[in-house]
């Protein structure tokens, strides 16, 4: 929700601010809307391929949507199904725990490779590919915001140099020096506008989210491999605190 309520704050200020001046309509120019926003995606379209751009948007809310997890909470939940599992002592406890950890796939991955008594070395070198895998097309998709940040601005400074020419032009017909001026001052601005509160603070966000889901993933594969070796829970848990922030450690047996 951080990200909504800054987007949704960040914008008020900005109209806020316009509308205390008067009319919205002087900062309402088609041409620069235009400059700005089809020519920063044709742009940046030129770095990536055309099919992966046309992910970019899914992977982006997916990840900011399901993406941040609690290290901490994750955490517990691992040493949860730890206990249970050893409890049971059972490859098929294990399988009966699957449709609880649905709602995390990699997790669900880790889990079932356990049930499938496959070797803790296969199951460390099929997810650590697999965490491998994710955090690098998540990084594609920071890489795509960041580089739509750099364009943003450079297409408003075109748009305002495609306007100061046009005025220089029309020095003798005053009735033109207002509207290229307009597309002058417009384009920089949607430009700053477009970067600023829109692409560049989406590529911090979804890079801290890449970073923490790298975390929470590497827990379940810790988690995963203990289970498999049928290893104490409490080893586990000083395991995961070794990887975990110092604000965000547990104790889970006290």
């Amino acid at each position: 929700m951080s990200t909504v309520i800054g987007m949704i704050l960040a914008f008020a200020l900005v109209i806020g601010a316009i509308l205390m001046g008067g009319s919205p309509l002087p900062f309402i120019n088609v041409e620069s809307i235009l400059i700005v926003v089809l020519g920063t995606i044709a742009v940046t379209a030129i770095s990536f391929p055309l099919s992966e751009m046309l992910t970019i948007p899914y992977h982006v809310f997916t990840l900011l949507r399901h993406g941040q997890r609690d290290p901490a909470a994750e955490a517990v939940k691992v040493l949860r199904l730890a206990v249970e599992a050893r409890k049971e002592n059972d490859v098929l406890a294990v399988e009966r725990m699957l449709p609880r950890v649905k709602d995390t796939p990699f997790l669900a991955k880790a889990m079932q490779l356990v049930a499938d008594a496959t070797p803790v070395e296969e199951i460390e070198q099929i997810m650590r590919r697999e965490a491998g895998t994710t955090s690098a097309r998540h990084m594609r998709a920071v890489d795509f915001l960041r580089r739509a940040g750099d364009v943003a601005p450079a297409m408003g400074l075109i748009g305002t140099l495609i306007g100061l020419v046009r005025m220089l032009g029309n020095l003798d017909n005053p009735a033109e020096i207002g509207p290229s001026m307009a597309v002058a001052l417009l384009t920089t601005l949607y430009g700053a506008v477009l970067a600023h509160l829109i692409f560049i603070p989406l590529a911090a966000k979804t890079e801290h989210c890449t970073t923490e889901e790298a975390l929470v993933n590497n827990l379940y594969a810790i988690g995963a491999t203990s289970m498999r070796r049928q290893e104490n829970p409490r080893r586990l848990e000083m395991l995961l605190n070794t990887i975990l922030p110092p604000a965000k450690r547990v104790v889970f047996f006290k």
